[in-house]
């Protein structure tokens, strides 16, 4: 099914974001610094902006409270701020201050020492904050400030948020293949939450980067009239300690706060989390090599956090696709991010597709294409477990999505989803699991869309060249294959894509290949035989 959406902008903050963004490279340019130097010490301008508008706030209310009562003032009390979820700002560290430092002063050592007060008075930031503006000349900062305070004090929390996002997704673009090791597009991540629907329990992601699910699945509980921090347990683990600092920052800035570590997560589970999470999202890095598997051993079996075995190719997807697994709880659901050649990977990894898919856990596949992230243009597949799947009608069946032609084209180069398809497609997930159908993401848009293809009473049914409920045995037919590409088919009257035949080209070469293979085997077994009898 095709469904290209016009592209669309500006909105009052997208034009905001832009303004801001466009200014702040500007900047960057004249500055002989590289993005990588420039990135965090902007967005911890921006993060300082937001707390001192919050903190701003609920002084005024402090203030107000201490004319009228008798007990004394709270204003200067850390304590009273952090009881209202907001960080305790000292003078040196407000933005005004800094905003209008005097002529001649160094800004680079103020801001850090502004930075250090923060984290001293809010211990949830320790080690957090960017500490090196002294690389950047007092005037280039003073501009920058200059900008920043141009956000107004005025606009919601959400609004920063989205800022932030937005500078992060600009980042993660001008950094190039870097830039994916920490941001995930905001399309991805809302379809991935919007699946899984995460309104209340525990959360992990084990390779989180900058913390994009963990915002995404706050703003699916706020949208649903939650709070988010009584609602959801945050955890994640990250190997890299800038991306660390990253995430806690931007949890930080969405009024959240998480238990985030740094690790390598194949080797350690610091949040001891087998069986544990009622949730897990994840966009781990694709087709990693040279993973010692060596130390995995004492973790491989039943019950442990390699459940099926470790593959013998020197590659490490069907690691982390067992680790989400084994990570959910009995009702778990996990979301995740996955290289298209998972689906069909051959020999140990085909087995241990095959036990996952006995095991009742596989869920739905939703074929992605390309052009999604910034940093690769290759098309993936976004995977779905559910271990509560077991319980119910769909136990003995996956739904494949072909998501690849549906999207809106942002550029000659990026593809985005419209808040609309995204609600269509996480509400044909939801058809499927006998559940009713939920507008609040994508409204009318998506409601009209559900209608058109599945009829007025909207009821799951099988739509050629969009989706299709497989059984195992069917799946069991395709070896196992979880490509969504080989159930959905193509609907009536739409030509075969130029990439639909490229996959179904690739497939049946592989196929060819294993049949060659078997032949060669064949062939030695028959002459070995021939060889003996004629010796005999």
């Amino acid at each position: 099914m095709q469904w290209i959406a016009p592209s669309e902008k500006d909105t009052a903050t997208d034009a905001l974001e832009k303004r801001l963004w466009d200014a702040a490279d500007q900047l960057r340019a004249n500055s002989g610094l590289n993005a990588a130097q420039y990135s965090t010490p902007v967005l911890g301008l921006i993060f300082l902006r937001f707390a001192d508008v919050r903190f701003a706030k609920i002084r005024a209310g402090l203030e107000k409270m201490a004319s009228s009562s008798r007990r004394g003032s709270r204003v200067d009390e850390p304590a009273a701020y952090h009881a209202e979820g907001v960080l305790y700002l000292t003078p040196n560290a407000r933005f005004e201050k800094l905003l209008h430092l005097p002529e001649g002063s160094n800004a680079g050592k103020a801001i850090n020492e502004a930075m250090r007060d923060i984290e001293k008075h809010n211990p949830q930031l320790a080690g957090v904050l960017p500490k090196t503006y002294e690389i950047f000349n007092s005037t280039l900062l003073k501009e920058l400030l200059k900008r920043v305070s141009e956000i107004p004090a005025t606009i919601d929390y959400d609004a920063f948020g989205r800022i932030y996002e937005y500078f992060l997704g600009e980042f993660a673009r001008t950094e190039g293949q870097k830039g994916g090791e920490f941001y995930t597009p905001s399309g991805i991540v809302r379809l991935l939450v919007e699946v899984l629907e995460p309104y209340h329990g525990r959360i992990l992601d084990p390779a989180c980067g900058s913390g994009g699910m963990f915002v995404q699945s706050a703003r699916f509980v706020a949208e649903h009239k939650k709070n988010p921090s009584s609602e959801l347990a945050i955890h994640g683990q990250e190997k890299v300690a800038a991306t660390v600092a990253l995430c806690r920052m931007n949890l930080a800035m969405h009024g959240l706060e998480g238990d985030i570590k740094e690790a390598i997560t194949y080797y350690e589970d610091l949040h001891n989390s087998t069986g544990r999470f009622d949730f897990v999202l994840a966009n781990p890095p694709f087709n990693v090599n040279a993973v010692d598997k060596e130390r995995l051993e004492a973790e491989v079996g039943k019950g442990r956090r390699y459940p099926f075995g470790v593959p013998r190719t020197d590659n490490a997807n069907y690691l982390w696709i067992q680790l989400f697994y084994s990570t959910l709880s009995a009702n778990g659901r996990a979301g995740f991010v996955m290289a298209n050649s998972a689906s069909d990977a051959r020999s140990s990894e085909q087995e241990i597709r095959k036990q996952l898919i006995e095991a009742r856990a596989v869920d739905v596949m939703v074929a992605v294409g390309p052009n999604m992230f910034y940093t690769v243009t290759l098309p993936c597949t976004l995977w779905f477990l559910d271990k509560g799947k077991q319980k119910t009608p769909r136990a003995d069946k996956v739904l494949f999505l072909d998501a690849r032609h549906i999207y809106r084209q942002v550029d000659r180069a990026h593809r985005d989803w419209t808040e609309g398809q995204i609600g269509f497609l996480a509400n044909i997930v939801r058809l499927y699991r006998g559940e009713e159908p939920d507008f609040t993401l994508g409204g009318p848009e998506a409601e009209a869309k559900l209608k058109e293809v599945f009829g007025k009473k909207v009821k799951f049914t099988d739509v050629p060249g969009l989706c299709k409920a497989a059984t195992l045995k069917e799946i069991e037919a395709q070896g196992w294959s979880l490509n969504p590409g080989r159930y959905v088919g193509v609907a009536p009257g739409e030509a075969v894509s130029d990439e639909d035949f490229k996959e179904q080209l690739e497939t049946l070469n592989e196929e060819l290949e294993t049949w060659n293979a078997q032949a060669r085997e064949l062939e030695q077994t028959i002459a070995h035989n021939v060889a003996e009898i004629l010796e005999a």
